[in-house]
């Protein structure tokens, strides 16, 4: 995107300045609007032409049947999607009797502009209609960060050289006809009219809109209000139907003279409440953002940025797309958590349908770290969540023969939506990393309250499944066997180093909780005897290790498969596996995305230098990255390990994702996690940003790219800020009391107003590893 002509780069903004119908629909993720809980895609005011029209609401979704040729126990029978909810977006215009449509008459100017401080996206453009009329017509749109049901759009219209003949329908529209899904797994599925008309209403300039979704059954209203602005003379007209509520406004412009519009709508959904509850509920929020008035949002939101970045900002001095891009990714990973509010954060956010809609291990894996040092509400809320679904998790468990708690692979209300695929559906390390997350927040924020509500009963749940799936051999080692690691080019494999390092974890944490807190832990069942033998279990956790290689094993036995054919494969067959079996995936070494090397990153401790280095070189030649969660994993170990020119190209990479389009389905929405791994190469990689128990370690070196790379950290009350140039790092106390830090393991305390500065030691020379071909990572 940001190479195509039509894009500019700037450290505050993404800025199109002309329509470009071949990026439309990545242009609609680029520019979509969030809180969580409602979404916005950037479409056009107007409506057409689009890409994907999508308006979404955190937690609406259909169900619908999951096929198989053969039925299976133990299989998932439905799946959800997330569907397109009513879309309150629109504002069609007509210029004497002509209908303002980009693809007709004469585009003189376009540009649409992002705001990363004010949270807004403002259109600006010129048109000449067939018949020869000039106007301009200015549009802001804002989903608020504060009123969380709320989004907005302010929008002017007016002609340049003569009189027009001016009207407006602002619409409310359900059930919009969507594009035919493309046949790639990473699509939604269609679903055909998902919503079922229950109310419809328009009175002066009110409008609302109430649908059931027909299998799943929740009830989704949408309503609308407006303040019109404009000559006299000027009338308004509303009528509403089953799928469709308007208000309709007409005018005369004279030149100069302006039509405006703002237009407020209002988002509400549950599966529980009656139809009068929602329509009540509704109205009330709309009374509550024409109290505050345009003005009063766009200030509140302004007001919520300027907190956000002054405790989350990353400045980047030597690459202006990467500063553009880490800024960019902040904003999106904000958006799709901040007022999430004990819901999940999907893996596309609210910006499309990619993936259905479903929120994967992703979320507390990648996005998770990012809010713990920024925005940490938002990860208790979706931990939340997680604790929320836990009884669909136990069933799941139950189901599968085991104890405590399976979290599903892929959902969206806490079901498991996948169907059978060795791949997905025995990837259990998505429960160890819902436990990293809890150990992760508590130590980040020292949240006792938290711990004992929600982590502890997560921890002990994640924990009682590890110890049921896994088992002592005959020489008391434990094993898990059969279970997909993160690497999905590999299933069913046997003692998946990464996942047994993560449960070893998760079996500690649950122990350490449980004997902390042991009355609470009793209410759950849990006691001395039974975290005993998570920690037997733990501590005889069998990792694999080839001695003849000196290097940790993937899995059992991965070191032996045969090689994938890299010579072989042509630059178009990537990524692999939607141009050969799995079959054949599965029994090579070939690796989709990180595995080994993320766990040399989480579980960085087990593992020292001289082996993280060995590991690096061995998997990296194995690894085609057919998946947007590797290049920011691999770049931050590439920086560990002294590669800095290949780190600087991997983060390159995770910040360019989606601003680039790299995985050609951001059509579909943005990859939420490549975002949020923008900043974790930042600021694990270069900055060498390490938990350590209740501190931190920092390890920072820069690229030669780089002359200066600022973060900032939330950390137990602190607020901290690290500034590295090629040479030193400042390390500086905003906020809150004294804390001792590691730089480079030199013990370092830090205290309000006296920055301390380190010098930087030289990287280590290492020869570089190579990557398979055709797979060398983007620089642009």
């Amino acid at each position: 995107m940001i190479t195509h002509r039509s894009y500019a780069v700037e450290p505050w903004t993404v800025r199109e300045t002309e329509l470009s119908l071949d990026v439309l629909a990545q242009s609609e993720s680029v520019f979509a609007l969030s809180n969580g809980h409602v979404g916005w895609r950037g479409n056009l005011d107007e409506g057409e032409p689009h890409g994907l029209p999508g308006s979404y609401l955190n937690g609406v979704y259909e169900v619908h049947p999951l096929p198989y040729a053969e039925a299976g126990y133990g299989y998932p029978e439905s799946g959800q999607t997330i569907i397109n909810i009513t879309n309150g977006k629109v504002l069609r215009l007509l210029v004497d009797d002509e209908p303002f449509d980009l693809r007709y008459g004469r585009l003189i100017s376009h540009e649409r502009v992002l705001d990363l401080r004010r949270g807004v996206m403002e259109r600006t453009c010129e048109w000449c209609s067939p018949a020869g009329t000039r106007i301009r017509v200015r549009a802001t749109r804002m989903v608020s960060l504060t009123q969380r049901s709320i989004a907005a759009v302010a929008y002017e219209v007016e002609p340049v050289d003569c009189r027009a003949r001016v009207v407006v329908q602002s619409e409310l529209v359900a059930n919009e006809q969507l594009p035919e899904s493309d046949g790639d797994p990473r699509t939604a599925s269609a679903l055909r009219s998902p919503l079922e008309p229950e109310q419809d209403f328009a009175s002066g300039h009110r409008l609302r809109l109430v649908h059931r979704t027909r299998h799943s059954g929740l009830r989704v209203a949408v309503a609308a209000d407006h303040v019109v602005t404009g000559p006299e003379h000027t009338t308004t007209d509303s009528e509403s139907h089953p799928d469709l509520a308007r208000l309709t406004i007409a005018s005369v412009l004279e030149p100069g003279r302006k039509l405006r519009v703002e237009k407020l709508v209002a988002h509400g959904w549950s599966g529980a409440r009656s139809l009068p509850a929602m329509s009540d509920q509704v109205d009330a929020a709309l009374a509550a953002a024409a109290h505050s008035g345009w003005t009063g949002l766009a200030d509140e939101q302004r007001a919520y940025l300027d907190d956000f970045w002054a405790r989350s900002d990353v400045e980047v001095d030597g690459e202006e797309e990467i500063q553009q891009a880490v800024r960019f990714g902040l904003f999106h990973v904000l958006q799709a958590g901040a007022r999430a509010e004990e819901r999940a954060i999907p893996a596309k956010g609210l910006t499309g349908s990619g993936y259905d809609g479903h929120a994967f291990w992703d979320t507390e894996m990648f996005v998770l770290p990012v809010l713990t040092y920024t925005s940490p509400d938002a990860v208790a809320e979706a931990l939340r969540w997680r604790q929320n679904t836990l009884p669909a998790a136990r069933e799941r468990a139950a189901q599968l023969g085991l104890r405590g708690a399976a979290f599903p692979w892929r959902t969206i209300e806490g079901q498991e939506g996948s169907g059978y695929w060795p791949a997905g559906t025995a990837a259990f390390h998505v429960n160890a990393a819902i436990a990293r997350a809890v150990v992760r927040h508590v130590a980040a924020t020292g949240d006792e309250d938290f711990e004992v509500d929600t982590g502890l009963e997560l921890l002990v749940e994640t924990a009682r499944l590890w110890r049921s799936l896994g088992h002592h051999d005959h020489r008391g080692t434990f094993h898990i066997d059969g279970v997909t690691g993160p690497d999905e080019y590999s299933a069913l494999a046997d003692d998946n180093t990464y996942t047994n390092l993560m449960a070893r974890g998760n079996l500690l944490a649950a122990a350490d909780l449980v004997e902390r807190h042991p009355k609470e832990a009793e209410r759950l069942g849990a006691d001395d005897e039974e975290s005993a033998s998570w920690r037997d279990a733990a501590e005889a956790m069998n990792i694999p290790y080839n001695g003849e290689l000196r290097v940790h094993e993937q899995s059992a036995g991965f070191t032996r498969y045969q090689r994938w054919d890299f010579a072989g494969t042509r630059a178009d067959q990537y990524p692999l596996m939607l141009h050969f079996p799995y079959f054949d995936l599965y029994r090579k070494q070939v690796i989709k995305q990180a595995d080994l090397v993320l766990a040399m990153y989480t579980c960085g401790a087990e593992f020292d230098e001289e082996h993280t280095a060995r590991n690096f070189a061995y998997y990296e030649p194995l690894t085609v990255r057919d998946s947007s969660l590797s290049a920011c994993v691999q770049a931050v170990i590439a920086a560990q390990t002294s590669h800095l020119r290949l780190a600087y190209a991997y983060t390159v990479e995770a910040a360019l994702m989606d601003l680039e389009d790299l995985e050609h389905n951001t059509r579909d929405g943005l990859h939420i996690a490549s975002l949020a791994g923008t900043w974790m190469a930042l600021v694990a990689g270069f900055g060498g940003t390490r938990r350590a128990g209740e501190t931190l370690r920092f390890s920072p070196r820069l690229p030669e790219k780089f002359s200066r790379l600022a973060f900032i950290l939330q950390f137990r009350g602190r607020r901290l800020r690290v500034e590295i140039t090629q040479r030193s790092a400042t390390y500086s106390l905003v906020d809150g009391e004294p804390l001792t830090i590691r730089h480079h393991g030199a013990p370092v305390t830090l205290r309000p107003d006296a920055p301390e500065v380190r010098p930087v030691p030289p990287p280590v020379h290492r020869p570089a590893p190579e990557q398979p071909p055709h797979r060398k990572p983007h620089v642009h």
